[in-house]
């Protein structure tokens, strides 16, 4: 790619990002769109829905974003969870490590890289002519000792990186301590559950739970509850919920209504009889939805497997961290998500088809492996006009054109490969959840972690690879050769990536801010959906979506530092914006709905130390091709040292993300014995696990006070 392609994709995303900044500032401030943008202050009544216009509303401003910069992290911690303030941390790390990498790449390396002459062809009067081979390592010459500045930067950056790691898992670690601490008592605390509950003759689950627990933790039991198999059960309420909002629908208008009453063709009559068949409907399910509870609440529905409950956090500790049974098979123990994380489908399913679905996962995530190397193919194909006039000679005379040929070299590519990644988290997603986990939490950092080693595979090592010598599997069966060959791959694609970084690490944050397919998709139903105030949700932050995509531009400002310096301005950009959309997602759009308890930190913590690893292979690649041995054997020993430090930092914290210690669990029990709403909660403790699709639901009742204004209406 040329620097005149580079400005172009550049020029074409400022242009846009700013339409969108301006854009934002706009809608944000119309009432009619303050459940795209605002939801989570209308769901807490911070806001008020003025209809009454203003001039200023279509002002833009930038209020919002003082807001989001002047929110401190104990605000967020309060409003939003530690969830949240590991999210953010990871965003300023990623900027503390860039900006520490940008003074050494911009100020150092950029100028020694410029001033090689490894390059022949170079236009000093039109620098926009060049190749951005220019700004990269390729352009010094081999064996110049101007390349040990690029190995100095390889220690430098090493050690600093290392350092704020080891702080941040430290404070983390240290905060997730006194989050908990501070918490009030959660149900999830006391309970653990329990799976793999021997049958015993003459008696049930629930009887085999109530005499075992009794029997050997006698002094901190409380409570269990036995699981059954409910999936039938949440289909049927489902069903009801449809109708119901149905029903709902239909007496939202009665303006409309009272306008039809006169008039002709029966339109009125008809819309009284679609009330009445949904309300039939209605009454058949639920009559069906309490014979299936009756049937599934008797002993021949129930699983293996129960949430038991102890009057005490470490109680509840000693039961879940003991083997209970002589067969370490049975009354197997983990720790139990709080009631409203709990992902019920799991208990649906038996051993033998979890253990299937482990396995088709597995081979269903090879086979989107295998099939996305098709569009990295169709993007590598696109950087390449030689390649573009091969495959496609009719458009030769267009291509010649040059405004069009930067287009579709600098833009184009990493707008398709964009595209098709918005694919992969809801599959993961989906993947994660058959996979047999517990709680919806869980999935999510399941999917996470699928996402951004997918990420990482398929846009990194695919890209790279497939630009020089097509799906090299030889690596596998040749691993020596792996740091030569990421040094001839990695610089070759520098291009490819600071373009991919402009359009879609810019327009993903600004994308994310003004969430351009539910404003669309409000402008489109908005005329056809009438006045029906439906109930607002505020969605919580996809962390499975957005936690890979930002680890993996802190994987390319690792490896491309010292390779092409010119690519961390460009993502200072990035991180920037992201801050700053972020914090304002917090305060505006996004509530937590579960709380993991800071646990994404370890996997970016392992993201970033493989980050490292792999520029450490490069640069050892890189110092080998230019003919300078020495500088690649004094970098052997840096990737022996940052594996001993992720090793020393997994022993020392990861310990603490796992479970808490007899410590801090003591000290809370004392601390509650004090607190006079202990014996409520306890009380509530003991039904908190209930099944929702067990508990009594009536919509009926609801549906007959909707209908009856509406009869009333027809009759008058």
């Amino acid at each position: 790619m040329f620097v005149s392609a580079l400005l172009t994709s550049v020029g074409i995303n400022s242009a846009i990002c700013f339409s969108f900044l301006v854009l934002y500032s706009i809608v944000r401030k119309q009432p009619a769109y303050y459940g795209i943008y605002i939801p989570r202050l209308v769901a807490e009544g911070k806001t008020k829905q003025r209809r009454d216009f203003n001039l200023e509303r279509l002002i833009p401003s930038a209020n919002w974003m003082k807001k989001a910069w002047m929110l401190s992290e104990e605000e967020l911690l309060s409003s939003s969870g530690l969830d949240a303030v590991v999210f953010m941390r990871i965003v300023t790390f990623s900027l503390k490590v860039l900006l520490f990498a940008g003074v050494i790449g911009i100020f150092v390396l950029l100028p020694v890289n410029c001033s090689g002459d490894q390059l022949t062809n170079v236009d000093i009067v039109n620098i926009s002519n060049n190749s951005l081979d220019v700004f990269t390592i390729s352009n010094v010459k081999d064996g110049s000792h101007w390349l040990w500045f690029h190995f100095s930067a390889v220690y430098l950056i090493t050690a600093y990186i290392c350092s704020l790691l080891y702080y941040e898992y430290d404070y983390i670690s240290s905060k997730r301590i006194d989050y908990f601490c501070s918490s009030k008592p959660l149900f999830h605390q006391f309970t653990i559950l329990v799976r793999a509950i021997p049958a015993s003759a003459g008696r049930n689950t629930s009887d085999s739970v109530e005499n075992f627990f009794t029997e050997y933790h006698p002094s901190t039991y409380l409570a269990h509850t036995v699981v059954h198999r409910t999936s039938k059960l949440r289909g049927l309420i489902n069903d009801a919920k449809t109708h119901y909002r149905r029903l709902v629908r239909l007496q939202s208008n009665p303006s409309q209504i009272n306008s039809n009453r006169g008039s002709c063709f029966g339109l009125f009559r008809r819309k009284v009889d679609l009330v009445d068949r949904y309300g039939k409907r209605l009454g058949d399910i639920e009559q069906h939805l309490r014979l299936e509870q009756s049937q599934v609440s008797s002993a021949g529905k129930e699983v293996p497997a129960a949430f038991v409950s102890f009057k005490s956090r470490y109680g509840a500790a000693i039961a879940m961290h003991m083997q209970q049974s002589n067969n370490p098979i049975h009354w197997v123990t983990e720790q139990a998500p709080e009631p409203h994380d709990v992902y019920w489908p799991f208990f649906s399913s038996t051993f033998m088809q979890r253990w299937i679905s482990k396995l088709g996962v597995a081979v269903a995530c090879f086979l989107l492996t295998a099939l996305f190397f098709i569009p990295v193919l169709i993007v590598q194909g696109l950087t390449n006009l030689n390649q573009l006039q091969i495959w496609f000679p009719f458009l030769k005379s267009i291509l010649t054109i040059t405004f069009i040929s930067q287009i579709i070299t600098g833009y184009l590519p990493s707008l398709i490969l964009q595209l098709f990644l918005k694919m992969v988290p809801p599959i993961m997603e989906c993947l994660s959840s058959i996979q047999g986990y517990i709680s919806l939490s869980d999935i999510k950092k399941s999917a996470c972690f699928k996402v951004l080693w997918f990420t990482i595979w398929n846009v990194f090592f695919a890209t790279v690879f497939s630009g020089t010598a097509l799906l090299q599997l030889s690596l596998v069966f040749e691993p020596k050769t792996i740091p030569t060959r990421l040094a001839v791959a990695v610089p070759a694609q520098a291009s490819f990536f600071i373009a991919y970084v402009v359009t879609s690490g810019w327009t993903s944050s600004l994308s994310e801010l003004i969430n351009l397919f539910a404003l669309i998709s409000s402008l489109v139903t908005k005329p056809f959906s009438g006045n029906s105030d439906e109930e607002l949700e505020v969605p919580s932050i996809p962390y499975h979506q957005d936690i890979p995509r930002i680890l993996f531009f802190v994987l390319l400002g690792i490896t491309y530092f010292f390779l092409a310096p010119l690519i961390v301005p460009f993502l200072l950009v990035y991180f920037g914006l992201e801050y700053i959309v972020y914090r304002n997602q917090f305060i505006n759009v996004y509530a937590p709905k579960y709380e993991t308890g800071g646990k994404f930190w370890p996997i970016a913590h392992s993201c970033v130390i493989f980050s490292l690893v792999l520029m450490h292979a490069i640069a050892v690649g890189i110092f080998t091709l230019k003919g300078l041995p020495l500088a690649s054997s004094l970098l052997v020993p840096l990737p022996i040292l940052t594996l001993l430090f992720n090793d020393y930092c997994r022993k020392r914290f990861l310990p603490n993300f796992s479970a808490y210690s007899a410590e801090t669990l003591i000290k809370k029990d004392r601390a509650d014995e004090n607190d006079p709403t202990m014996a409520e909660f306890l009380d509530k403790l003991v039904t908190a696990y209930a099944d929702p699709a067990l508990m009594p639901v009536s919509f009926t009742a609801t549906a007959d006070s909707l209908r009856r204004p509406l009869m009333s209406t027809a009759e008058d």
